[in-house]
């Protein structure tokens, strides 16, 4: 027979704490007891005790030393075998076993290679009752490679952009761990940005000035050789964008336009792993490691989750910043598509990760080792699993078992060997390998034959003592092939014991559960079989409980006082107790204070830190009791005052007139304490199911010293009372003497007894199982009953151990079944139970519901109709239907898009279902799908439906353009949602007065093909307000509105337009500035507008850093000039900028942004200190200085040249030449200096200044097309003298080069 543990039917009377160790230390019939001397004497086929591990990794400098252990009897001889060839020891010098054991030692330290010694090992170790084998020893030696000589180029990296520092350590063995540490030996701090990958490279989200250094370096620290081996430094430079637009500068001449943008924010981009998608397979049992890094500014975030469920509980951690998903002992379960999100404030990026768990084998039954006596059946059973399932092979003495020797009394199924009729010859060791492709299971099983006689291993006249009341427990532990039958006697001329006092256990242990003086005695163990008979004396001696008679009380003493406690025992005779005081679970103070009397404890002089809990403890060699008191210091009262405390506990409680259910328990009140007892409450102890336990039974008035009480049926009860006053309650009594209970059926059956199937084939039954108490007896069972409802069937029972469940497997799938469970013990039945109806295990159901129809309420709601499916075909509890639905395409675009489905439930056996918020002018389809317990039918064919048109959602846009005196052109998109087809727009407008009141309506009807249109006959200098949107079939839909204004009759102007400027064109009658164009250079920006309204506004410019929520910066502009000059800004930054007018008018330009130049590299010659640059200012201030003198002569003479013709023809007193507030000219500030525009700077692509309509551009004002600003916002070059165009001779310029050109030419 196959070893297990196995109990006798009848249940364990008793459960003390020692009892249930001892019961599970119990051992079955043939298992080879550990008895020295017997293990001597039995025979044994070898067993493996220790092997070295199945991949062994070995350090190349020290010697190999392969480890194989075995027992058995006789002492087993050992073998080796390598890369499956006889390995013979005697013949390499190099290689010893040790004595009496398998383990090799290969001898590397005094010149063996550890190369030369790699390869598969395996141990054999045999007697002549058979042969155990070890794993497959796969030995290599460890390996720590040097780094390859690199060249490794410097990093140069802008900041802001990511960086990955590979590392590529050598490929050791096992592999390294990877660090990344500078010169200094420090390893180098890792955050969110900045970290090491799985793979040992360190990457950089977004680098930063700070990662600029010269020694990053990739340590790899091999283990098993204690070597780290170091890779080249790696050195990094970050260009911030102040040094690179040093470094752009330094490389470019003045007439470049340059310019770095700054750093920028960018959107997540994962740096590892690559693509969108990924897969990755990993073993049962292992940890799961799973890596997302990305890069981004700002930094992003990683987050985790499991598409389609949670992540498991307790075995999910986050590491390395939360870029590492670290899932522990990894199951099947945990396969599927984890997805890993990078975010930051500009957006997202993703990737699946597909995991796939497989298995290595892993046992789910081990052969276990047969102990067999001649004649006997057994069996071995090899059980397995893995993914994917791995196949199981058997071998007998280390030979595969298709060519081992024949044995008739083996057989072979599958994962299981049967043995019958087995003789001593049988005897072998067996093994079984479980493989698949990601490993094997070895396990070695023996089946040891055995033939004899009966053995007692408990010492002759062993002596057991225990405590009247308690449990007994005898030994007789013995062994016998085949297995002995075990009887008792008590004395020597005894009869064998029977009966319900005593209780026989498998091991051969006698258990008396209440021990009473008269079990004192001789008990006589016989063990027989059909080889022989052998007995054994024991004797047993029952002694009186230890009790504290007179216990310690709570005590009140003055300050300064004496106090004492008593502790009078009674124990017995024979055994000597020894008394210890505790205060507050404490030894006590090491005081002479304190005086331990014979059976009190005293305490002198009493101080306030004497206040605490005392307790007195009595222990013997077989029992332990206590009794505690608390002692309460107080103030000596200049009065005597009533102390008023809880009552003290009963005493000296009395059990009369037992009867089997019930019994009679008395008492006699302790002492008051000057407050009435009110009541008593008496609590029971079960000292046979729950020892040491108390529960409440009853309580009764204060004045009442007797109770009867109801007892149980196999019950060992004590009782004890407790006092109750006002104050308090007092210390449980003393417990009363034990009294055990008759044993009797059981009074009642189980409760909350239910039916359910797991499977679509079994049915699945439940109950809460009997208190102990509740049992009535030994030998708690259950019959469990069950069959078909509404079937002419008989009812099939089976009676089950102590538990609450059994499966009925073979069921019909989802069958109505009455089923009952009836409690048993070993005195018979509890009363007939009632009857439950359960199911047996749902399936999913069988058909779709058919006749699917869709009648169409309005264009967002439909109504679906279906027939419900035969109730027989749901195969389970009916929980409702679900209606998928999802659009295939919009009627009006005719474009498909990604389809999302939607799911409806209707509870019950509904037949119809509302589908809302469908969108109009539709084509859907939709399926219904019947749902039970299980799970969802199959779904109905799909059934298409169209919804009808309904009304469109407003235009996407209404621009209106171009105004003039009577007409405004309007633009607009179609809208977003049409839902339906367009037949027309309706455009409504009115005009507006400067009351905000409204005048008459209008409405125009526009094809629903046309985008524009230019509205005439308006009024001048009107606001009008538009009302616009589109109409379908059903009607129109959303507005959307707009106003504008036509501008103002140029007659009606005149009286505040300037005299001069603008004649001939029309202004708005709002105000406008348009046309806001910035030139900037490293620390300012000359700001340049037109305006178009009044004179004599006051303008001011507002400005700040793009992007930024700070506050607009405001510069008052001095004057009316349309120009002004920003100082003081940051190089390579860009900046918002708009122009507004003060006063009456109170409006703004739309914003421009610009960018400033990079600051000027330091090491570009200062021109200023050129001495040809210095002569070539001097000769350009002397020609300025006759041109000067020449104009004055003219002017005095009335003659004119150019610049006076423009003055003349506009005169405009913001761009005069000569500036109003230091009487300079204006091109030729020499308060800074002449700057070419930047790059980034919001000119015209051409560099042009556009004209516009204006007829006073100041282009005319410049050579041809080339006009530049100063610094002050002044026009360089209008003074460089015009002259009309002439054709270009050879590779001469037609025009005379302004002053800073000709400066520039020379740079």
């Amino acid at each position: 027979m196959q070893p297990k543990i196995m109990m006798r039917k009848k249940s364990i009377s008793a459960s003390k704490a020692s009892l249930v160790l001892f019961l599970c230390q119990m051992i079955s019939a043939l298992d080879v007891p550990l008895d020295s001397k017997l293990l001597e004497e039995l025979s044994q086929p070898p067993t493996i005790t220790q092997q070295s591990p199945k991949d062994y990794i070995v350090d190349p400098r020290e010697n190999i030393v392969i480890q194989c252990e075995a027992k058995g009897k006789p002492p087993p001889s050992f073998s080796w075998t390598r890369n499956g060839t006889h390995f013979d020891i005697d013949k390499d010098a190099q290689v010893t076993m040790k004595p009496n054991s398998g383990t090799l030692v290969i001898n590397i330290m005094n010149g063996g290679k550890a190369e030369a010694y790699e390869g598969v090992y395996q141990c054999t170790a045999r007697n002549e009752r058979g042969a155990a084998i070890s794993n497959n020893i796969v030995i290599r030696p460890s390996r720590s490679p040097l780094w390859t000589k690199e060249r490794l180029e410097p990093n140069h990296v802008r900041e802001g952009d990511s960086l990955v520092l590979h590392c590529r350590p050598p490929v050791g063995l096992p592999p390294p761990i990877i660090f990344w540490m500078d010169n200094a030996f420090q390893r180098l701090p890792q955050s969110e940005r900045v970290s090491q990958g799985l793979n040992g490279d360190l990457y950089f989200s977004n680098v930063q000035p700070e990662d600029t250094r010269e020694d990053y370096i990739c340590y790899a620290r091999f283990n098993h050789t204690q070597t780290i081996q170091q890779k080249q430094p790696i050195s990094v430079k970050v260009y911030s964008m102040d040094s690179l637009n040093d470094t752009i500068a330094a490389n470019l001449s003045d007439t470049d336009i340059y310019g770095a943008k700054p750093v920028t924010e960018r959107q997540p981009v994962l740096l590892t792993p690559t693509g969108s998608t990924s897969t990755k397979v990993e073993l049962r049992g292992n940890v799961l490691l799973l890596e997302c890094i990305a890069a981004g500014v700002p930094t992003p975030v990683i987050r985790w989750i499991k598409e389609g469920g949670e992540l498991p509980a307790n075995r999910t951690f986050f590491e390395n910043f939360e870029k590492t998903l670290k899932i522990i002992d990894v199951s099947e379960a945990d396969s599927g598509n984890y997805k890993c999100i990078a975010r930051n404030i500009l957006g997202s990026a993703h990737h699946v990760i597909s995991v796939t768990v497989k298995a290595a084998p892993y046992w789910i039954t081990a052969p276990r080792n047969l102990v067999l006596s001649p004649g006997e059946d057994g069996t071995l059973i090899c059980r397995a699993n893995g993914n994917p399932k791995p196949n199981i092979s058997w071998l007998a003495n280390g030979v595969p078992i298709a060519i081992a020797p024949e044995d008739p009394s083996r057989k072979v199924d599958g994962d299981t060997i049967i043995f019958s009729h087995v003789q001593e010859r049988s005897s072998a060791v067996y093994q079984c390998n479980a493989s698949n492709e990601y490993g094997y299971l070895l396990a070695n099983a023996f089946v040891n034959v055995l033939a004899e006689p009966p053995r007692i291993l408990t010492t002759a006249n062993k002596l057991y003592q225990v405590i009247a009341d308690s449990p007994a427990l005898l030994d007789c532990a013995y062994f016998g092939s085949p297995k002995p039958e075990i009887e008792w006697f008590k004395g020597v001329k005894g009869s064998i014991l029977r009966g319900n006092e005593y209780i026989f256990h498998d091991n051969g242990t006698l258990e008396i559960p209440v021990a009473q003086k008269d079990s004192t005695g001789t008990y006589t163990c016989v063990a027989r079989n059909e080889l022989g008979k052998i007995q054994n004396e024991v004797h047993l001696e029952v002694k009186d409980a230890t009790m504290i008679i007179k216990q310690p009380e709570y005590k009140v003493i003055q300050r300064y006082g004496q106090v004492s406690f008593e502790c009078i025992i009674k124990h017995d005779s024979t055994l000597l107790p020894t008394i210890i005081w505790l205060k507050d679970n404490d030894a006590l103070p090491d005081d002479e204070r304190f005086l331990v009397g014979k059976d009190n404890l005293t305490i002198m002089n009493v101080t306030d830190k004497d206040d605490g809990t005392y307790t007195c403890i009595v222990n013997t060699t077989l029992d332990s009791v206590s009794a505690s008191a608390v002692l309460t210091v107080v103030a000596a009262p200049p009065t005597p005052a009533i102390i008023y405390a809880r009552p003290n506990p009963p005493f000296d409680l009395e059990l009369t007139g037992q009867l089997e259910r019930s019994v009679e328990l008395s008492w006699i009140p302790g002492d008051e304490n000057n407050s009435p007892i009110t009541n008593f409450v008496i609590e029971y102890e079960d000292g046979l199911h729950e020892p040491g336990v108390w529960h409440y039974q009853t309580e009764v008035p204060g004045t009442q010293t007797t109770v009867q009480l109801k007892l149980s049926p196999y019950v060992n009860y004590s009782f004890r009372v407790i006092a109750v006053n006002e104050i308090g309650r007092s210390q449980p009594s003393e417990p009363s003497e034990q009294y055990l209970t008759k044993s009797a059926n059981p009074d009642e059956n189980p409760s909350n007894v239910q039916g359910i199937g797991s499977e679509p084939d079994n049915l699945v039954i439940t109950w809460e199982s009997l208190k102990g108490f509740q049992s009535n007896g030994p030998g708690l069972q259950y019959k469990v009953s069950w069959r078909q409802k509404d079937v002419d069937d008989e009812w099939t029972s089976v009676i089950v151990a102590n538990v609450s469940k059994y499966i009925v497997s073979g069921t019909p799938t989802f069958v109505p079944y009455e089923i009952k469970v009836q409690a048993l013990n070993d005195l018979g039945y509890a009363p007939e139970p009632s009857e439950v109806i359960g199911h047996s295990g749902e399936d999913l159901p069988m058909v779709a519901p058919g006749n699917v129809q869709v009648h169409v309420i309005n264009s967002t709601l439909a109504k679906v109709h279906w027939d419900p499916v035969p109730l027989k075909t749901v195969r389970g509890h009916l929980q409702g239907y679900k209606v998928y639905y999802w659009k295939v395409q919009s009627l009006s675009r005719r474009s498909r898009r990604h389809v999302e489905k939607k799911i409806l439930t209707f509870r019950g056996n509904k037949t119809f279902g509302m589908l809302p918020g469908l969108e109009p002018y539709s084509s859907y389809k939709l399926n219904v799908r019947v749902v039970n317990g299980k799970g969802e039918g199959p779904a109905s064919p799909d059934k298409i439906f169209k919804t009808p048109e309904g009304v469109p959602s407003s235009p996407s846009f209404l621009k209106i353009t171009n105004p003039t005196l009577d007409s405004l052109t309007l633009e607009w998109g179609s809208p977003t949602h049409p839902n339906g087809v367009l037949i027309s727009y309706i455009l409504k407008f009115q005009p507006i007065n400067n009351t905000h009141e409204l005048g008459p309506l209008v409405e125009i009807r526009i094809p629903a093909n046309e985008s524009s249109m230019i509205l005439k006959n308006l009024n001048y200098s009107t606001r009008y307000k538009f009302y616009f949107n589109a109409q379908t079939s059903v009607g129109s839909g959303s507005q959307i509105t707009e106003e504008a204004v036509t501008i103002m009759d140029e007659g009606k102007m005149a009286g505040i337009l300037r005299p001069a400027v603008g004649a001939g064109k029309v202004q708005p009658l709002y105000p406008r500035i348009r046309n806001v164009t910035t030139a900037a250079a490293e620390t300012y920006a000359n700001i340049s507008w037109e305006y178009e309204g009044p004179d004599h506004a006051s303008f001011y410019v507002e400005y700040g850093v793009a992007g930024s929520k700070e506050d607009w910066k405001k510069e008052i502009v001095n004057g009316s000039r349309s120009f002004f000059v920003l100082k003081g800004l940051t190089p390579g930054t860009a900046y918002k900028v708009r122009v507004g007018a003060e006063g009456l008018f109170g409006f703004r330009s739309s914003e421009d942004v610009f960018e400033t130049g990079p600051a000027m590299a330091s090491r570009q010659v200062d021109i200023a200190t050129q001495g040809w640059f210095i002569g070539l200012m001097c000769a350009v201030a002397l020609l300025i200085l006759i041109l000067l003198i020449v104009c004055f002569i003219r002017r005095n003479k009335g003659g004119k040249y150019p610049v006076k013709e423009k003055e003349d023809a506009h005169a405009d007193p913001e761009i005069q030449p000569m500036k109003e507030d230091d009487g300079t000219f204006g091109e030729y500030s020499d308060t800074e200096d002449h700057k070419p525009l930047k790059k980034g700077s919001r000119t015209p692509s051409d560099r042009t200044v556009k004209k516009e309509d204006s007829d006073d551009s100041l282009v005319d004002y410049g050579e041809g097309v080339n006009g530049q600003f100063n610094e002050d916002g002044s026009f360089i070059g209008q003074y460089s003298g015009k002259k009309e165009k002439e054709p270009a001779e050879g590779n001469e310029s037609s025009e005379a080069p302004s002053p800073v050109n000709a400066m520039n030419s020379f740079v």
